[in-house]
């Protein structure tokens, strides 16, 4: 009996390490190979992708004689990336396969060479053979401009036929090789994307006919696709896309229609996976605002915020909220100067106890900190303009988040109008009163406290002062 029961006990423990041993080699069964020739005794690592961030797959030292292994699972199939000690990232698909390279040096990427791995083979001659059709395309296209336009050269037939002849050749080689490419491959559906990315720039500056069709791919993205969120391409997709918009060169009203539409679609798209809807909007979300497209950031803040079908992350939702209770058109909140307050260009008796008892026609509430790291050469470039700020009935009042008195001190004695301090940080009730999320922020309110404009920086609030003001094209 006891021989029966440690037989079944050894059987066990085999069955569990046969099991344990067969799942290890389900879960590492590709590998990375290759020769470094110039890189012996050096670190190397294997990078995947998970949306917006990258991760490490596997690492391992390259021996004495260049060679490497690593290896990879397939929940990491998608782009993933080499890297040695020199930091320089060299690409590879993780389609499944074996891959083995040789060459010298990762950074002397025009050495690397794919021995193994046939989707990788053919991501290395489509990365060696587009960017030079492109290059001849530019050239081309530059051309046919020319030989049509031009009564010197439009005379010549047969040259301008035989130019858009091979346009339409380079193109339909192009597109050739992306049609062959192996069928529910990983390549074929990541080339495409990779396409349309490196040739952005060029169509909106030499193909401006292919602008429509281009909007309308970057439309047609599914962003709930896995195999994107493997890509490694998710931010550069958002970007370009809304950047072709913007350099689409319509009138910028009919660039906030189209961009709108955008915001629309991918709302519809992500609906059902509320993880990337909030990942991808709050990215989508800061390039806007820092391209200064605050129509459509505003549109995508209200948009979202009003979206009774999905949840907004409880972070991402702050930073919405103030474009909802902060949006041109609305009252900003009236606030006492309490605690420190420094004014040097008033006196004591004449100085405002709250920001509804300023007497200037306009008011730029500035929020800010002498931590944040773009704060104080903002408030410079405000204390340069202050004089010609002043000179159209325009005041300051800065709203500190500092916690140290010292430091707000410090900061504000050289400032030519008002700044306040109550030493509360985020938890300042003015703060959250304007629904301050990040700093600098800035508000120009009338007289009456009605928000007018939201200045991105300094430059941008002079920018509309020199307009409005001192050109007179103020309609109010």
């Amino acid at each position: 009996m006891k021989k029966t029961i440690k037989t079944k006990i050894i059987l066990f423990k085999l069955f569990i390490f046969v099991n344990f041993c067969f799942i290890s080699l389900n879960i590492f069964s590709q590998s990375v190979s290759g020769n470094l020739i110039l890189s012996k005794n050096d670190s190397i690592k294997l990078f995947g992708f998970n949306g917006f961030q990258n991760y490490i797959i596997d690492k391992s030292i390259i021996d004495e004689n260049g060679d490497f292994l690593l290896k990879y699972s397939n929940n990491d199939i998608g782009m993933g990336f080499l890297k040695a000690s020199d930091n320089k990232a060299y690409f590879i698909i993780l389609s499944g396969e074996d891959i083995e390279i040789s060459g010298e040096l990762l950074a002397n990427i025009e050495t690397v060479k794919t021995l193994k791995g046939a989707e990788n083979q053919l991501f290395e001659q489509y990365s060696s053979e587009h960017p030079r059709r492109e290059q001849a395309l530019s050239a081309l296209d530059y051309l046919n401009k020319i030989y049509n336009l031009d009564t010197l050269f439009s005379i010549h037939e047969t040259a301008r036929q035989g130019i858009e002849n091979e346009i339409k050749r380079i193109k339909d080689e192009d597109s050739l090789f992306l049609a062959n490419l192996p069928k529910n491959s990983y390549i074929s559906y990541y080339l495409p994307l990779r396409k349309i990315l490196s040739s952005v720039s060029t169509i909106a500056q030499y193909r401006s006919e292919e602008i429509p069709a281009s909007i309308d791919f970057f439309r047609n993205i599914d962003y709930t696709d896995l195999r994107l969120h493997k890509s490694g391409l998710q931010a550069d997709l958002i970007e370009s896309h809304f950047w072709l918009i913007e350099n689409s060169g319509k009138q910028l009203d009919s660039v906030y229609i189209e961009m709108n539409k955008s915001i629309d679609i991918l709302i519809e798209n992500l609906l059902a996976d509320e993880k990337k809807l909030n990942e991808i909007f709050e990215h989508l979300f800061n390039f806007l605002e820092k391209r200064s497209l605050f129509k459509s950031s505003e549109y995508l803040a209200l948009k979202l915020l009003n979206e009774q079908s999905c949840t907004v992350d409880m972070d991402f939702a702050s930073q919405l909220e103030n474009y909802r209770a902060m949006k041109t058109g609305n009252i900003a909140a009236d606030f006492n100067f309490e605690k420190d307050v420094i004014a040097n260009g008033y006196e004591k008796t004449n100085l405002p106890k709250k920001l509804s008892e300023i007497k200037a026609k306009y008011t730029v509430v500035v929020f800010g900190a002498s931590w944040c790291a773009h704060c104080p050469q903002e408030l410079a470039k405000l204390t340069n303009l202050y004089k010609k700020l002043n000179a159209q009935s325009i005041e300051i009042v800065f709203v500190s988040l500092d916690q140290d008195e010292e430091k707000f001190k410090s900061l504000a004695k050289v400032f030519p109008f008002i700044s306040i301090c109550d030493y509360q940080k985020w938890d300042s009730p003015v703060v959250k009163a304007y629904h301050v999320f990040a700093t600098p922020s800035m508000y120009l309110l009338d007289n009456k406290r009605e928000i007018l404009l939201r200045p991105n920086s300094a430059e941008h609030l002079e920018a509309w002062v020199d307009w409005y003001l001192v050109q007179g094209n103020l309609s109010r």
